[in-house]
């Protein structure tokens, strides 16, 4: 009996069975003739070839490729739409010693996802990116992509596309081979055999390249997509060898494997320990640890508000920063309109003896006002018992209710006085620490130190942080 090897088969680096639908667990869940099997194929084997199933990381976005963690045995990541570029970038730094394809349609990478890819092809990451450029919306049912083709048409282009409304598609390759760090750039296609085996290649290259740590390269595959075309799958291949490779030339665009260095391996990160200390964070000795006595029961959500230029920004920082100096669970979020100056602006603060389930403030138990129109936007929505602080000499009388307390003062008024009205802001958070008995008192002047670096505006600061806390025990002895 003769002996027989065979030559071609599944790759190990797919599972066994595919288990995204019921039946039929040997099958993908493409359709008949898309390229998407094809290029899964060639990059399984490629992983095969060498040896780096064990350390293979792969990014999918949404797209048809997003249910590719059902075909691949190794490691999977499924991300947003057009964000695989950025989770590839920060998953090679968490694990230098791995090899991290992003796996991709043009929708995904030339659409949504352009600034993940151009940014990081420019800071020359070392991962792999395969591009399945098929010309259209495939699982969203067909609208009209960045790599359309003129007079292609689509849902969104249905009588073709025009350049001169939509522009002419675009060349992914070229618009990336513009930037100096991508190492290798090629475009292959699937319009028959012999395209295929030259695509095989490039896709085993692109990962040689990243394993020898040379940096960013991409392999643009032209790619049938039968259904959304409306084409039987054998005429949609050969649009795929008579059309597109017209307007998308196949070919080896950009190839520095022979000069490029070597990317330098990343410094150790820093301890969990040592990180308070590199972020200038450290604690004042004798503050209250996170469960101490001192802060034990404190659970502060603030909104600070107020118009863009009087440092609501600014407040909610250093509430931030000194109640992480007492050793409290902090959290702060700014929201500003695109005015900035003289425009809306507010941040929300969180200051927590436990762990803070959210940044978002939508139930503030302290609000900082310092505008008419922020205490009139989120009064309403102050917890009872409350404390409410406003930058004026008094509510306004449709500005009143009786189950919060309320200082009102002219912080602003204040700090002009001392010589700069900027720190109207600084005022009013003396009041509030003088009204709320904080944990984290003595740590406000520390921060502002560091945080102002003028002498003179931190002599002010401090004497208006002295000033409000005067204005909040007067207006509490009333």
């Amino acid at each position: 009996m003769s002996e027989f090897a065979v030559l071609h088969g599944k790759p190990r680096s797919f599972y066994d069975h595919y288990e995204r639908k019921g039946e039929l667990q040997h099958q993908t869940h493409y359709c008949p003739g898309c390229g998407h099997g094809i290029v899964h194929k060639l990059v399984a084997e490629a992983i095969d070839g060498l040896g780096i199933q064990d350390r293979t990381i792969l990014i999918s976005p949404v797209g048809c490729s997003v249910f590719a963690y059902y075909y691949f045995d190794i490691g999977n990541v499924q991300v947003a739409h057009g964000r695989a570029p950025a989770v590839a970038t920060g998953v090679k730094r968490a694990h230098p010693q791995s090899i991290v394809i992003s796996y991709q349609g043009d929708g995904d990478l030339a659409a949504i996802g352009s600034a993940e890819i151009l940014h990081a092809a420019n800071r020359g990451e070392n991962i792999t990116v395969f591009f399945v450029n098929n010309a259209i919306y495939g699982m969203t049912g067909g609208q009209m992509a960045p790599t359309t083709l003129i007079g292609q048409k689509s849902t969104t282009s249905p009588f073709g596309r025009n350049f001169w409304n939509e522009g002419n598609p675009i060349k992914v390759c070229e618009v990336l081979n513009a930037l100096d760090a991508p190492v290798y750039l090629e475009r292959v296609a699937l319009g028959n055999n012999k395209q295929i085996m030259g695509a095989a290649r490039a896709v085993k290259r692109a990962l040689e390249v990243q394993m020898r740590g040379l940096g960013f390269s991409l392999v643009e595959v032209l790619s049938p997509c039968p259904t959304i075309w409306k084409m039987e799958p054998v005429a949609a291949q050969r649009w795929v060898l008579e059309e597109m490779t017209k307007n998308f030339p196949l070919g080896v665009v950009r190839d520095r494997t022979k000069e490029a260095p070597v990317r330098p391996a990343p410094s150790e990160p820093p301890s969990l320990a040592e990180i308070p200390r590199v972020l200038g964070l450290t604690r004042d000795s004798g503050a209250p640890e996170a469960d101490g006595a001192g802060g034990a029961s404190i659970e502060l959500a603030i909104k600070v508000a107020g118009f863009g230029g009087q440092g609501v920004l600014l407040l909610g920082e250093v509430l931030a920063e000194a109640g992480l100096a007492a050793g409290l669970q902090v959290s702060w979020l700014p929201s500003y309109g695109p005015e900035m100056r003289s425009g809306t602006s507010n941040c929300h603060v969180r200051i927590a003896a436990k762990p803070i389930a959210s940044p978002l403030v939508a139930r503030p138990n302290v609000l900082l006002a310092l505008n008419e129109p922020s205490l009139r936007k989120f009064l309403p929505a102050v917890e009872p018992q409350g404390l409410v602080l406003y930058n004026g000499t008094a509510c306004p009388p449709d500005c009143v209710r009786p189950d919060v307390t309320v200082i009102a003062a002219p912080f602003t008024e204040m700090a002009d006085a001392l010589g700069g009205a900027r720190a109207g802001n600084v005022a009013m958070l003396g009041a509030l620490l003088e009204a709320a008995h904080v944990p984290f008192d003595r740590q406000v002047p520390g921060v502002l130190r560091r945080l102002v670096r003028s002498q003179k505006w931190l002599d002010i600061d401090l004497a208006a942080l002295a000033r409000g806390r005067e204005a909040a025990r007067q207006e509490v002895s009333k």
